[in-house]
């Protein structure tokens, strides 16, 4: 095969703007809105979640605007992975590339079980694991087929869940009343802060994605930061605005506990609508389907950026190289995409989903950890890069993002030792096979 033609069979088409880069942002991320934060109030009532969602916002926006400096400098696939690997070497880029891999393979399997559940409610006779795996296959095919289709369903998708929400603060402004976020604040003290820490991170878990397009963002250089900056930005407001209202309206421990099972929940806003409007009123059925969206949304933007992570990890043989190669028809790493989606399916089976999701937290923190010190690193070592855009506040940005996720890192590990034992093996047993097996490819290599 000549170089042009493997090139070529690695090469991604350039067709996302601007408008797509924040549907795919906040499409990320918009079912941490409709469900699994609620539970953090379980931990640390209305107060303790507060303070735990307050530093993790402040962390997500140092954080992001850190990873856009990066991502606008270095437009690749591969995001974290390719930054680590630039500024700290093979090594710490492996351990980025895999902290981002494990966060995205493993989220969408419990999203997947979500959104099997809830189809349940409204069809009784589907089974919820069969209709999880039908939904992995069909958005699977849909990202196969063009990334240009894929970024136009999430934007639709996404803007009917943003609609949704507004629709759910409208219908219980009117019920809002202050004192009821005053009610039992902190149940369990101010441990119970640090215990809230991975459901406020399920507000914003897998934002990072958007630099995972950038080989296919027209003019990444200045899109990337135009779709990272506004789709951050949306998502704080919505996350501000979904936590008091739904709290607002008569307390924590409504969206917390289904009255009809006596279990924690996964759905705090229609619990929410319940106690203002009632389960039989048409805006309580429209809001609760409009959640369907959202969950949608997230699955498949997640599924999109892992097919990117694995594609690159294949591509510069950091992974087998089956991976890096993208469809000679519809250009997609659909090579990645289907055996992302087998491990995902084998994932669901396991019907694990509350440990699925904080296995792909201790992903996500890493992949912050990393990133953070790759970003000082690469600001030392080669000082006159071209960086489109500089995060203000340097290097105050960085160190605050790098202590809040590090914090955020033990915290979650003291409460889920035994995940974090789960975790660290499999990174150890992928860096073993990385160890024996990698082959430098001189093409990819800068």
């Amino acid at each position: 095969m000549s170089d042009n033609s493997t090139k070529s069979n690695q090469q991604l088409d350039r067709k996302l703007g601007p408008l797509m880069l924040w549907g795919l942002g906040v499409g990320y991320v918009i079912s941490g809105m409709y469900f699994g934060w609620n539970l953090g109030l379980l931990e640390g009532g209305t107060l303790g979640m507060a303070v735990a969602t307050g530093f993790i916002i402040l962390m997500y926006l140092t954080f992001t605007f850190c990873y856009t400096e990066m991502a606008c400098a270095i437009p690749k696939a591969g995001g974290a992975f390719d930054y680590a690997h630039k500024a700290l070497g093979k090594n710490w880029g492996f351990f980025a590339g895999m902290a981002q891999n494990v966060e995205f393979i493993f989220a969408p399997p419990a999203i997947a079980f979500a959104i099997g559940a809830y189809v349940q409610l409204l069809f009784p006779s589907l089974p919820i694991l069969g209709t999880a795996i039908v939904f992995y296959l069909i958005f699977t095919a849909l990202n196969i087929y063009g990334v240009q289709a894929a970024a136009t369903f999430e934007l639709l998708v996404t803007v009917l869940a943003v609609l949704g929400l507004v629709l759910f603060f409208l219908a219980t402004a009117n019920s809002f009343e202050a004192s009821n976020l005053a009610n039992n604040p902190l149940p369990n003290g101010w441990a119970g802060a640090f215990a809230a820490i991975p459901f406020a991170i399920w507000f914003f878990l897998a934002i990072e994605g958007v630099a995972n397009v950038a080989e296919e963002t027209v003019n990444p250089q200045k899109n990337i930061l135009i779709g990272f900056g506004s789709a951050i930005l949306t998502l704080v407001v919505l996350c501000l605005l979904t936590f008091t209202f739904s709290v607002g309206v008569n307390g924590w421990e409504t969206v917390v506990m289904d009255q009809n099972t006596g279990e924690p929940s996964d759905s705090p806003l229609p619990l929410a609508l319940m106690a203002v409007v009632g389960e039989h009123h048409i805006i309580f059925k429209v809001i609760s389907l409009i959640g369907l969206s959202g969950l949608i949304a997230s699955f498949h933007g997640i599924i999109l950026a892992a097919g990117r992570a694995t594609f690159e990890f294949g591509r510069v043989g950091f992974a087998p190289p089956v991976f890096g190669k993208v469809h000679p028809k519809f250009k997609t790493p659909a090579n990645a995409l289907v055996i992302n989606t087998m491990i995902g399916i084998v994932a669901l089976l396991t019907g694990k989903t509350g440990e699925i999701i904080t296995i792909a937290c201790f992903g996500a923190l890493s992949l912050y950890i990393i990133s953070m010190v790759s970003m000082i690193k690469l600001r030392n070592s080669f000082p006159d890069m071209e960086r489109p855009f500089k995060v203000p506040f340097y290097p105050l940005s960085p160190i605050i993002a790098l202590v809040i996720s590090s914090l955020a890192l033990i915290s979650i590990t003291i409460y889920n030792p035994l995940l974090a034992l789960i975790y660290i093996g499999l990174l150890l047993v992928a860096y073993i096979w990385f160890n024996i097996m990698y082959k430098p490819l001189q093409d990819n290599e800068d």
